[in-house]
């Protein structure tokens, strides 16, 4: 309080009252900061998922609360309890719905001769199982991905459910947005899930929606009193399940730059996939939960998987996010990784990887594996573009190559490993997508379509330029202290 009495005397001694209530007002504030900043201090400290970051937070908090506390709020929170809340809330009728969904995708599980701990650590994480008798088909670039969207919409009979993490009003946002009406029309059921900071579409654009009927909201993270600061938590998923039977799931948002046509960065380049079977099942169990969180409300869908004759396709949906009880999306890709005997190829638009990944990386090279990351040779935002070169000049000492896309944009999300698995879903390889962000991928085990994807890969790499050790050490010095500043951002992008 000494502080207090002698601004107190120093205002009097000034004769100007309004300046002294001013100071009081300034005073009492900072010394409200201070308190809720040791509350807030006390909480990192049992909260906080790392050391480094705890002591971060603390040090911030201590001795900048006016700064560190609005911080706090809004990224200081690493998980999301409140995604939990809404399944608690509706605990009967999840438990039954989960148990006729389990019992109806046992008879399309994959079933094992022998013991497999691989895969039992990836059904452990996705809590899912790997089931067959799927169609999917790999779609390059936007052209291919909308026109199958639109399509697969235009020929539901039942329900459409589209997720998607950025929509614009633009030419492709509306023609989403007529395909949604249309079938609304037609007495389809139609639900539309959007992340409300990726998604700028506007009010006009959603009461067309609800005027034809169909349901919309958005995912509503910062629904309820203790989340309503945190605009941390995102809703990254790009999914579209027509009744039950197909989904779609990739790095795609709706936008006219996903085809190309914004000339900064055209021409755009990304990934989706198209999945057939029961595997369509498992992508609109993760849009319900989605859903369940938004509106308070369990849809009720067709939950009886259906095989393509003719295809023996195995997949498993893996769906990650910060109300997970494990780092699941992080695991898994360290998992993936570890379980390379042969190569490991990953497209990552933003590679700021975490001391896991990079570890997992080096102990691949270690092995004899190939090891190969694909970038984008153009930035979209600089902070990512800068520190990855800092994780790059780390990891090329252990032989992993590194290859900058040059036509435009890249942004797809892929892995490959060795010659069975491959992975095209919404992760980036940073610490917002494994430990912050709602994400959502299609791992397929399928011979055939890892040789596909891997062409695919080459192909990319035709079009791309080997990014060696000069490129870091030849750079200006303010450069190289750029790639340094913006890694210690990397908790939070």
């Amino acid at each position: 309080m000494a502080d207090f009495e002698r601004a107190e005397a120093t205002g009097r001694l000034s004769g100007n009252p309004r300046r002294r209530s001013v100071r009081r007002t300034l005073i009492w504030v900072v010394i409200v900061f201070r308190i809720v900043g040791v509350v807030l201090a006390v909480d990192a400290i049992m909260s906080t998922r790392t050391a480094p970051g705890a002591i971060a937070w603390t040090l911030g908090l201590v001795a900048a609360p006016v700064v560190a506390v609005p911080a706090y709020w809004v990224f200081g929170r690493s998980k999301f309890e409140g995604y939990l809340d809404a399944r608690r809330d509706l605990q009967q009728e999840f438990d039954s719905l989960y148990k006729r969904v389990s019992a109806n995708m046992s008879a399309a599980a994959v079933q094992f001769d022998r013991p497999t701990p691989a895969w039992d650590a990836v059904r452990g994480l996705s809590q899912s199982r790997l089931v067959g008798g799927n169609r999917v088909q790999l779609l390059i670039d936007g052209e291919a991905t909308f026109d199958s969207i639109l399509a697969g919409i235009h020929e539901a009979n039942d329900y459409v459910l589209v997720q998607f993490y950025i929509v614009h009003d633009d030419g492709l946002g509306r023609r989403l947005k007529d395909a949604m009406i249309e079938r609304a029309r037609a007495g389809v059921r139609v639900y539309f899930l959007y992340d409300e900071i990726g998604t700028d579409v506007g009010s006009e654009y959603l009461e067309e929606l609800a005027a034809a009927g169909v349901r919309h909201s958005a995912f509503n993270t910062t629904r309820g009193l203790r989340n309503k600061f945190q605009l941390n938590f995102r809703n990254h998923r790009k999914i579209v399940v027509v009744d039950g039977r197909t989904a779609w799931i990739g790095g795609h948002n709706v936008g006219d730059e996903y085809l190309g046509l914004d000339p900064e960065f055209s021409p755009w380049r990304d990934t989706h996939v198209r999945l057939d079977g029961p595997i369509a099942v498992q992508t609109q169990a993760v849009f319900v939960f989605d859903w369940l969180w938004a509106q308070r409300e369990l849809l009720d869908l067709n939950w009886v998987p259906q095989a393509v004759p003719g295809s023996d396709v195995a997949a498993v949906v893996v769906a990650t996010g910060p109300a997970d009880p494990l780092e699941t999306a992080g695991m898994f890709f360290v998992h993936a990784i570890n379980s390379a005997r042969q190569r490991v190829w990953i497209t990552a638009p933003y590679f700021v990887p975490d001391e896991a990944i990079i570890k997992a990386v080096m102990l691949a090279t270690l092995r004899g594996v190939d090891v190969r990351i694909l970038v984008p040779g153009k930035a979209d935002s600089l902070l990512p573009h800068l520190a990855a070169f800092y994780f790059m000049e780390q990891l090329e000492k252990s032989d992993v190559k590194f290859y900058a896309y040059e036509p435009g944009f890249m942004h797809e999300k892929v892995l490959v490993v060795d010659d069975q698995a491959a992975s095209i879903g919404t992760h980036n390889f940073d610490n917002r997508s494994f430990r912050l962000n709602f994400e959502v991928a299609a791992v397929v085990y399928d011979k055939g379509f890892n040789e596909e994807v891997a062409a695919m890969f080459e192909r990319d790499l035709a079009n791309s330029r080997r990014i060696r050790p000069e490129d870091y050490r030849d750079r200006p010095w303010y450069w190289r202290f750029g790639v340094r500043l913006a890694r210690l951002f990397a908790p939070i992008l």
